[in-house]
């Protein structure tokens, strides 16, 4: 993997793997794909090319295969779970119709894709507590039925066409540099921010609600690391399990209370989030991504609470 289209760069996810895949492959391309609502900025935008592409312009993704002689996209375009619930068919368009206009650019020529799932794919007939590998998906929420579709509309593609399709099931990620911009897991990066500033918090997601959640250098050395695995020793493809710690809301508060001791915190349950809360496991069994292409998360709760607020002592203060 030399040349990489990263399609939706700019998002929580995107605008940090752009950087991280630019910093580690320096001789290759990484072209940032945006939309014009939601263009490169700073580094991100004078670090290397960069260039408007819609998920949805199957031509315009394969003029730019073409250009920069892309071996990889990373296909990050989607609405989140919260706001997915409000938009259903935007959803569906966006993360099928979309996914499918990549699949075929790659198909033709002959390009790996990545395209992340998620815990949002299980449902409440999912085990929910170690949650296995191969159950179960019936979610109950658009965002997660697309999740699923995806899993399988990728399967197919390298099934039935070769194409190398490879993806992995992302819990809730935490991150500093980047706000979420709709999902349920949203308040465990909110939380921090009112930490740092000094507000108390007003969590929407019930105490006792536990999910996983990870640290986004670690999604990132997911995200990478399992386009770089060996392919003789990937089963499953998509999509793999990866988790790194499972807490709820009280936890997390009494992690960041051992730094910040005068931090408060109040419950105002959001019906919306905390439905889909409910839906999804407690914590998933990643032992086949550990077996397969050596999964191992570098953080959790204590290490990834010190990390955030330092970072953000330094961003907004």
């Amino acid at each position: 993997m030399k040349n990489v289209l990263v399609i939706g760069s700019t998002g929580q996810i995107g605008s940090d793997l752009t950087m991280a895949l630019r910093k580690k492959y320096h001789q290759g391309t990484i072209v940032a794909g945006y939309i014009p609502s939601a263009a490169p900025t700073g580094d991100l935008l004078e670090s290397g090319p960069a260039e408007i592409v819609n998920v949805l312009d199957g031509a315009r993704i394969a003029e730019l295969v073409d250009k920069y002689d892309i071996d990889t996209i990373y296909n990050l375009a989607a609405l989140l779970s919260a706001t997915a619930e409000r938009l259903p068919l935007k959803a569906w368009e966006i993360q099928m119709d979309g996914l499918l206009n990549i699949l075929e650019v790659a198909r033709e020529k002959h390009v790996a894709v990545f395209t992340p799932s998620s815990i949002g794919s299980f449902g409440p007939d999912t085990p929910r507590d170690n949650t296995p590998q191969d159950t179960i998906q019936r979610p109950t929420s658009i965002y997660g039925v697309t999740k699923v579709a995806t899993e399988l509309l990728s399967d197919y593609y390298f099934h039935k066409y070769g194409v190398d399709t490879r993806s992995v099931r992302f819990p809730g990620l935490i991150s500093w540099k980047t706000l979420p911009g709709g999902g349920t897991t949203d308040y465990a990066v909110e939380i921090y921010y009112a930490a740092v500033k000094g507000e108390e918090f007003v969590c929407p997601i019930a105490h006792g609600t536990y999910m996983d959640m990870m640290y986004m250098p670690d999604a990132l050395k997911a995200a990478i690391n399992i386009m770089e695995a060996d392919p003789r020793y990937l089963h499953h493809r998509n999509s793999f399990n990866i988790a790194s710690m499972s807490f709820d809301p009280e936890e997390i508060y009494e992690a960041i209370r051992k730094e910040i001791p005068t931090f408060k915190m109040r419950y105002e349950v959001d019906p919306a989030r905390q439905a889909i809360a409910d839906s999804w496991p407690n914590k998933m069994d990643d032992t086949c991504a550990r077996k397969e292409w050596g999964w191992n998360p570098s953080y959790n709760l204590t290490s990834m609470t010190r990390d955030m607020l330092r970072h953000l002592r330094e961003k907004l203060l």
